[in-house]
């Protein structure tokens, strides 16, 4: 049983007042629905004895193909090193292609290859496939609610690069 309290009104914001149980319930939602969201990725990355770090390059150089090493390096927030060892992975087993920049030849752009487009296709798909059902269960409203949510708690420079990635790929 649920024990939130009516939004109060100030000054014409609506406050929604939430006990710390509630928000350590949240909290273990996050968590739980994360295992959840990342559960059937992982089964298809584990046959290829990829992590969730493969996941993430393949889905953002989809997202943006011919993005730089460096853009890359900005969207996962990770080391060079570290992303180094899964972009090397990935493009000797021919899901990635590198190209040297035709106007920085320092540059290095980054393509998804056939097999790395089928790839990332299976594990969105087993993605959507949840969220779709996630987002017909609760409804538009709710949608709505929980992107609003999920953009408030994003770091001011990761909101940024969320919405430049959005309105560029819309």
């Amino acid at each position: 049983m649920s024990d939130t309290r009516p939004a109060q009104v100030f000054g014409g914001e609506s406050l929604l007042f939430l006990t710390d149980e509630q928000l350590r319930q949240g909290i273990e939602a996050m968590f739980f629905a994360y295992r959840g969201f990342t559960a059937d990725p992982d089964r298809i990355l584990a046959q290829m004895a990829y992590g969730r770090a493969h996941h993430r390059a393949i889905h953002f150089i989809n997202r943006a193909p011919g993005t730089t090493v460096n853009n890359l390096l900005a969207i996962l927030g990770v080391t060079k090193q570290s992303l180094n060892r899964v972009l090397r992975t990935l493009i000797d087993d021919g899901l990635v292609e590198s190209r040297v920049g035709t106007v920085d030849k320092r540059e290095r752009h980054l393509f998804l290859t056939e097999n790395g487009r089928a790839l990332e296709a299976r594990l969105s798909e087993a993605q959507r496939v949840r969220m779709r059902a996630a987002y017909k269960d609760a409804g538009p409203e709710a949608v709505s609610g929980f992107r609003k949510v999920l953009e408030a708690m994003m770091d001011a420079d990761m909101r940024h690069a969320y919405t430049k990635l959005r309105d560029t790929t819309s």
